[in-house]
């Protein structure tokens, strides 16, 4: 398990980085100031939660159990709720998008709290 969350983190990292290089190249002239604001939130929040599945890895290598697998999940859900769905508003237009984002912000609270635990319970 420690593996796929080193390689889904390490992946989700290099996607941050392009994105935000994407953002700030190709989309500073396309975007509202609003928009180009909500974009590079998604890409900074996906680089820290790609950087939270780095330490879930080392966190279940070092002390295994489900807990440290929540907080992965947890992670990886997040990620893909929160970021997801603000580049897709900003792609898309769809403002409704912006409610979905804090179920997001949930997984990912839930992500810390699980890995908080488990490092306590260990």
């Amino acid at each position: 398990m420690d593996r796929i969350f080193f390689a889904l983190g390490s992946l989700s990292a290099g996607i941050a980085v392009a994105a935000g290089a994407f953002g700030a190249h190709a989309l500073r002239a396309r975007l509202s100031v609003t928009d180009l604001a909500i974009f590079e939130t998604a890409a900074r929040y996906q680089m820290y939660h790609a950087l939270a599945l780095l330490a879930v890895a080392w966190a279940y290598q070092r002390w295994p159990g489900a807990l440290a697998q929540w907080a992965g999940w947890a992670f990886v859900i997040g990620t893909l709720i929160f970021a997801g769905s603000l580049y897709l508003l900003v792609f898309t237009g769809q403002r409704w998008l912006g409610a979905v984002t804090p179920l997001g912000g949930v997984a990912f609270i839930v992500g810390w709290a699980c890995l908080a635990i488990h490092a306590m319970r260990r």
